[in-house]
């Protein structure tokens, strides 16, 4: 086949070589009808060449192990506005069962519930990506804060609306947003706040009931006790001690604030002061600027003290006492809570719902 342009030169050629006036008349229209052509093969080559440079992202450029803020700027966003907060919220390519909307809705419902735990979202502006992914249920999520507070969620194509209702993951990563990115090595500090705080927002929020999650308390906290050899949370990274070991510090600095406070304020108190002095994930602190935050909001330094006495040594708390001390016991399988236990009191301000200020 004669490409457009060498085959416009050659009917050019032609004319030049006939006489006859049939000729050239006939010549000369297909000399026009070939330049025309060739025109529409140039342009229509300009064109694939300009799809070709901005072609759809695929799938696999939303699955870096970093959050991929340039792809996801290449999307097309809805934009969610909660009190004064704007979440920016893409979907990477792919199918899913759900419709937008209804994934709309619950990261709408997920960021209130974060909103309702620390009165206000922690960050003015984020990023929101749902990746589809094989399977059924919400998958996984990550929390990223260098080019700007992001959070992306891995949701299996063929989730429903009660998969929705039933996940953790969107409101664990949002929760991440609102501590600011430190050494590696507290690590345990991000996680086991996120584990911790997202069980009492929920139950705040009406989502799960008290018994709810004391019972998985009680189920999962023992993985994050320390085993023979392990150091403190500073210096033992494994799964137990990184997520549950982080909530064991949690809980009981929980409980310290409210001794030191009479019970009047606690560690939502102390996080709600942190965002308030700037804390978020998108600034990088060190664990004495965090510390120092959280413990300037409740007057008392109870934080720290709990750090201290955590970080470099491995403390082993009785959980079955302080399930007791707590009024929070197990009969046939079913969680019973005591009011009149010793630390009845504190447990009931720990999951009650803080009035707005």
């Amino acid at each position: 086949m004669i490409k457009p342009a060498s085959k416009f030169l050659h009917v050019s050629s032609l004319l030049a070589s006939r006489a006859r006036p049939s000729y050239c008349k006939t010549l000369l229209v297909k000399a026009f009808s070939c330049f025309f052509l060739f025109l529409s093969f140039a342009v229509a080559h300009a064109q694939s060449t300009k799809t070709l440079n901005t072609s759809p992202l695929a799938q696999a450029d939303f699955r870096t192990s970093h959050m991929p803020y340039t792809a996801f700027d290449k999307l097309s966003h809805t934009i969610l506005k909660i009190e004064n907060v704007t979440l920016k919220v893409g979907f990477a390519p792919g199918k899913l069962d759900l419709s937008n909307q209804q994934i709309l809705n619950w990261i709408t419902n997920s960021a209130e519930v974060v909103s309702k735990y620390y009165g206000q979202f922690p960050v003015n502006n984020a990023r929101v990506l749902i990746v589809p992914a094989q399977g059924k249920g919400v998958k996984t999520g990550q929390a990223f804060g260098y080019r700007g507070a992001a959070v992306r969620v891995f949701v299996g194509e063929k989730s429903n609306l009660n998969d929705l209702k039933k996940d953790w993951i969107a409101i664990h990563e949002m929760i991440h947003l609102a501590l600011p990115n430190t050494h590696q090595r507290h690590l345990w500090l991000a996680e086991g706040l996120s584990v911790y705080v997202e069980s009492i927002a929920r139950v705040q929020a009406g989502q799960l009931s008290e018994t709810f999650i004391w019972n998985g308390f009680m189920k999962s906290m023992p993985f994050g006790l320390p085993k023979s050899g392990d150091k403190g949370l500073d210096y033992t990274h494994t799964w137990g001690r990184t997520y549950w070991g982080g909530a064991i510090f949690c809980l009981l600095t929980d409980i310290e604030i409210r001794k030191q406070t009479n019970n009047k304020m606690g560690l939502q108190d102390a996080l709600i002061g942190l965002i308030k002095k700037g804390g978020n994930n998108e600034r990088i602190w060190s664990i004495s600027e965090i510390l120092e935050a959280t413990d300037y909001a409740t007057g008392k330094k109870a934080v720290y003290e709990q750090y201290m006495k955590m970080y470099n040594t491995p403390i082993k708390p009785d959980l079955k006492k302080l399930w007791k001390d707590l009024g929070i016991k197990k009969v046939d399988g079913k969680i019973v809570l005591d009011n009149n236990a010793p630390l009845a009191k504190i447990r009931q301000a720990i999951i009650a719902p803080r009035k707005q200020s």
